[in-house]
């Protein structure tokens, strides 16, 4: 083979990734012609993407050196053919199982009809998608967006505009109470009111009017809130944060004071929610609603950027034309994928099936004594293990468990963080399970 067309031309998708040495190749790009010996070039192994990757991406990302490129269910493989369990599932990103093939008809299937209007003209699944969505969760009132960290600022906006126009906070300070130890996402405002030194490093000066209290300590929300307090803005369960699961009663006692002082309670439930917990919502376990309650993630199962901020008709009622929106927040794309994740969530019984498995999970980890070990603790299938500060960091352990077959992610140094696919079987959990004991003994 001498033509680059003949190479490249039809079919080539079919041939895999090649990797060859440039020096040992004669090409002439005008002739269309190149000579080189067959025998250099090779299918492209972990080593040559992990390179590849180094040398010409940003490094604001530490994964593990594992190159995956096909994934079915709660199995991944990785480009040399090797099969994993996914106990991350794209930090809840993929509650409904990679690939899920009732999702996947919807994507194709619209996409193969319409993809994008913006929000200059409307189109027909928006609709269905804002009914179907308010009647599962008990919302007045959505509004589309792309990402999570999308889904928090729309959320600010909204809250301090609410402050501003319905509470009557003088403008310019209205106020929002968030939680030590938090991770809302990456943008500037959000990484402004972060605690995590890291996220702020280097990014400042930042937006003002944010408090932030101690996690899981209602009087000390109750004492930051001041007459110019719009919201209160929490996750339910601190993933990120090393899952972080607040005392009980928490969640309900907030309730009551933002019930009581005239503020609003939004949550983020971005990671917590859509079953995650084994309940549709975390904050059900405390049986409450929040004002404003944020969705992403799983709202898509994995195929494409969805987030929506689920509220009352009173906040998000203040939004008039011009003043908020996405050019794909809520594209008919989008909606029908979303509308698709939530009906195969609950009709095939995947937040029940989370609270079953994850009850045994934390049953068989808790049971597990090991020296590395300091705290187990979770709700459903979203279970932290945290490590003693002489076990040397959770990573080594992940590092471990891939190489016997089991991918998950450390998280603030001492944890393993594990959020295996809401469809996991028995037998599926315990060869993970297996793995991760085995690990935890021996290490």
């Amino acid at each position: 083979m001498n033509n680059i067309n003949q190479f490249c031309g039809h079919g080539a998708t079919a041939v895999p990734a090649l990797y060859f040495n440039s020096k040992e190749a004669m090409i002439d790009l005008a002739a269309g012609k190149f000579n080189i010996n067959p025998l250099f070039f090779r299918a492209m192994d972990t080593e040559d993407y992990i390179r590849q990757e180094e040398t010409f991406g940003a490094h604001n990302y530490r994964p593990l050196d594992v190159v995956l490129s096909r994934g079915e269910g709660v199995w991944v493989w990785d480009v040399e053919g090797r099969r994993y369990l996914d106990f991350l599932s794209s930090y809840s990103a993929i509650n409904q199982g990679h690939c899920h093939p009732r999702i996947l008809k919807a994507l194709t299937e619209q996409a193969a009809r319409l993809t994008l209007v913006s929000r200059a003209f409307r189109h027909d699944q928006l609709g269905p998608f804002y009914q179907e969505i308010c009647e599962l969760t008990d919302s007045h009132s959505v509004l589309p967006m792309n990402s999570g960290a999308e889904a928090v600022e729309t959320a600010i906006k909204a809250v301090r505009k609410w402050g501003y126009e319905v509470k009557g906070i003088p403008d310019g300070q209205a106020e929002i109470v968030v939680a030590e130890n938090n991770f809302h996402g990456r943008t500037l405002t959000i990484v402004g009111f972060s605690t995590e030194p890291q996220y702020r490093r280097g990014f400042g000066p930042f937006t003002p009017g944010f408090k932030a209290v101690p996690f899981g300590d209602a009087q000390a929300i109750e004492s930051a809130i001041t007459p110019n307090t719009a919201a209160v803005l929490l996750e339910p369960i601190q993933g990120e944060g090393g899952v972080i699961i607040p005392p009980a009663g928490y969640l309900k006692k907030v309730r009551e004071i933002c019930n009581r002082e005239n503020v609003m309670l939004v949550l983020d439930e971005i990671q917590t929610g859509l079953g995650r917990t084994g309940k549709l919502f975390a904050e059900e376990h405390e049986g409450i609603q929040s004002d404003l309650t944020l969705v992403g993630k799983a709202l898509s199962g994995g195929f494409y950027p969805v987030s929506a901020v689920l509220s009352n008709k009173e906040v998000l009622g203040v939004f008039h034309p011009g003043d908020h929106g996405s050019t794909f927040g809520g594209n008919p794309l989008a909606c029908a994928v979303a509308r698709e994740a939530l009906k195969v969530l609950t009709e095939e019984g995947m937040i029940e099936n989370a609270a079953r498995q994850g009850r045994y999970a934390m049953e068989r980890l808790q049971a597990l004594r090991s020296p590395h070990i300091r705290e187990v603790r979770g709700r459903g299938l979203l279970i932290g293990i945290e490590l003693v500060p002489e076990a040397g960091g959770a990573r080594r352990f992940c590092e471990a468990l891939k190489e016997r077959g089991v991918l998950c992610k450390e998280t603030h140094v001492n944890v393993i963080r594990l959020a295996p696919p809401l469809i996991i079987q028995r037998d599926e959990l315990d060869q993970g399970l297996e793995q991760i004991e085995a690990v935890l003994r021996e290490a």
